[in-house]
């Protein structure tokens, strides 16, 4: 297991379980971590249940952070799930300016007369007009893709290009539907690291180009997102738009920027969502990758890669790839 950086704030939420035992919510305080089924009246059973009450939870969470009378147990010899199991997954594309821009010019076609530094001025002016005019970009992914963070990363055998793509991941808390970028915030409880992965050959159908991209394929295999450590309440989080986000690939860095980069921030994304869907408490929103990705660096994952992804105040995941046997 990754060394377990402690989060940002007195207190966060995970989902733990000892070792043969069943997982169960837990309030992360220095190293030491509370079950929750029993410590709160309401007796959530997981995570979810605790955000589907949070705005009448968090006081009480504060208070138990700081009660040393409570059942505590050593973080050390516990598990680390994945901290919230959520019914929905909003993703974000494109959403970072410099890794849209990258993609842009890596793709263009061979017949373009631009030089690289004319294309990334071209396309950096349409990123800017796009930040300040126009939607956000965003799909949906699949519960089931959810693991642990230090779960291992099964990567399978029809997977050509898999990829990393590690994103900031803001954790609903209340149902949120049409709501303002104003009011936005509001509905978010915390947030979390999300490694959202790729297999780069299937994002666009081979068989019908017109048809685009194929999110289904590309994104969803089981584990594809693993998830956490820590659900880092939001009050904890100074500013979600100031926030470094690293990933390192056997110990070379490869992404590594600050959210600043983000076209759309939270409060656009959760808004833009809200207006056609209904988000419910432990919904996620992922809000894009930043620049380096494997594709970028011609370098994809496989067997026995370790992805190392750290966001500021969120603590690390670490992962390890294993290649599936070929049917």
């Amino acid at each position: 297991m990754a060394t377990l950086a402690q989060p940002a704030g007195p207190f966060a939420l995970g989902t733990f379980s000892a070792p043969d035992g069943e997982p169960f919510p837990g309030l992360l305080a220095a190293d030491r971590v509370l079950d929750l089924s029993s410590a709160l009246d309401s007796a959530p059973s997981d995570v979810r249940a605790v955000l589907e009450r949070w705005e009448d939870t968090l006081p009480l969470l504060r208070a138990l952070a700081d009660d040393d009378a409570q059942a505590w147990q050593p973080l050390e010899g516990l598990r680390v799930h994945a901290p919230v199991e959520p019914r929905q997954i909003f993703q974000s594309g494109a959403n970072y300016r410099q890794h849209v821009i990258d993609l842009e010019v890596a793709h263009r076609s061979p017949d373009d007369p631009r030089t690289v530094e004319e294309a990334r001025a071209e396309i950096a002016a349409v990123m800017d007009r796009r930040a300040a005019e126009d939607l956000p970009y965003v799909f949906i992914g699949l519960p089931s893709t959810i693991a642990g963070p230090y779960d291992d990363v099964v990567l399978p055998s029809w997977a050509e290009q898999p990829d990393w793509e590690l994103e900031l991941a803001a954790v609903i808390a209340k149902p949120a539907h049409r709501v303002s970028v104003e009011e936005a915030m509001e509905y978010v409880a915390g947030y979390t690291i999300a490694n959202d992965l790729t297999d780069r050959a299937t994002v666009f159908r081979r068989d019908m180009k017109a048809i685009g991209t194929d999110w289904l394929r590309c994104k969803n295999a089981p584990g594809f997102t693993p998830l956490g450590p820590w659900l880092v309440p939001a009050e904890s989080i100074s500013d979600p738009g100031d926030l470094r986000v690293t990933l390192r690939l056997n110990g070379d860095t490869m992404q590594d920027e600050s959210t600043k980069d983000m076209l759309f921030g939270i409060a656009r994304l959760v808004s833009y969502i809200s207006q056609t869907a209904r988000l419910l408490p432990g919904d996620l929103v992922l809000t894009g990758s930043p620049a380096g990705n494997g594709i970028h660096w011609g370098r994809l994952l496989r067997d026995g890669d370790v992805m190392e992804g750290s966001i500021t105040g969120l603590g690390v995941q670490r992962t390890r790839c294993v290649a599936e046997a070929a049917s």
